[in-house]
């Protein structure tokens, strides 16, 4: 991967449980992801589909050096993916998603 900044987007829709956030919680619904490399790292972020505001996805700096050596666009669909598998269930409710436990 590159030195330079480089960005991908996908829309997707979450499950029950959503996308945990640093900022904001849980988000759910039709969601934005925004996965950009700068130097050696991988940040995700996530957003409303249409509004403005990012919120950084728990978990969502990722040290490209511990990523296996596959293509920002396939890392980045891995990502959506992952994001998209339901949470754990709790007492019969979805529990969010994050990459706190993502193993690139």
């Amino acid at each position: 991967m590159s030195a330079g900044p480089e960005e991908l987007r996908s829309t997707f829709t979450s499950t029950a449980g959503g996308v945990m956030t640093d900022e904001a919680g849980a988000v759910t619904g039709e969601l934005e992801i925004e996965t950009s490399t700068r130097d050696e790292h991988l940040t995700v972020m996530v957003r409303y589909a249409g509004a403005e505001e990012w919120y950084s996805v728990a978990g969502g700096e990722i040290q490209l050096s511990e990523a296996p050596a596959e293509s920002h666009a396939e890392l980045h669909e891995r990502i959506v993916e992952y994001l998209r598998t339901p949470g754990e269930s709790v007492n019969g409710n979805e529990t969010p998603v994050s990459l706190q436990d993502y193993s690139a």
